[in-house]
């Protein structure tokens, strides 16, 4: 079971026996998207308020009652507020995602950066944008480093040494000439 409270001065709420699917789907994905998070009739705004997650027991009603509740979450449970929020920015579809790349690869068509980009926007559009890039980043150098896949430029195949200045250009991920490519 999980845990939560939310702090923007003056104000404080406190939730208690959420399932990871509602926890996820209410709070952590929206707050790591920005979006101001509805709970108690306030929105919390990300960027002014703070969230604090922990995971224990599930408490009986008789124990939240008279402010027992978050003292009593705070020394059995375990605070998961990090761990929680990273697995919400970085989608667990990391490993989905990097095994579609290299079956679009495999297909013999290579891939321009700029459509990777295209490709996260559709599947994950809940998602930050800044988000969506790392995930695209993240898999791309994962394939290269697995050599899934082969980086090319104007259809020359780059080696170890030309990925990183490659890659760190503006025009390998707005234009067609730095692609992916099967190994």
């Amino acid at each position: 079971m999980f845990h939560v409270e939310l702090r923007q001065f003056p104000n404080l709420a406190r939730v208690f026996n959420l399932q990871r699917e509602e926890l996820m789907a209410r709070l952590v994905v929206p707050w790591v998207s920005g979006a101001a998070v509805e709970w108690d009739d306030r929105r919390w705004d990300p960027e002014k308020a703070r969230i604090t997650i922990y995971e224990s027991r599930a408490l009986a009603t008789s124990e939240i009652g008279l402010g027992r509740g978050w003292s009593s979450v705070t020394r059995t449970g375990a605070e998961v507020t990090e761990r929680l929020l990273n697995e919400a920015r970085v989608p667990p579809a990391l490993e989905s995602f990097k095994h579609e790349i290299a079956e679009r690869c495999a297909d013999g068509r290579p891939i321009g950066l700029g459509s990777l980009l295209e490709l996260a926007s559709e599947r994950h559009p809940e998602v930050r944008l800044s988000e969506r890039v790392a995930l695209v980043e993240q898999a791309v150098w994962q394939l290269l480093h697995e050599q899934r896949v082969q980086l090319r430029r104007d259809g020359e195949r780059l080696t170890r040494d030309d990925w990183g200045p490659a890659l760190l250009r503006w025009e390998a991920w707005s234009g067609r000439a730095v692609r992916l490519a099967r190994p």
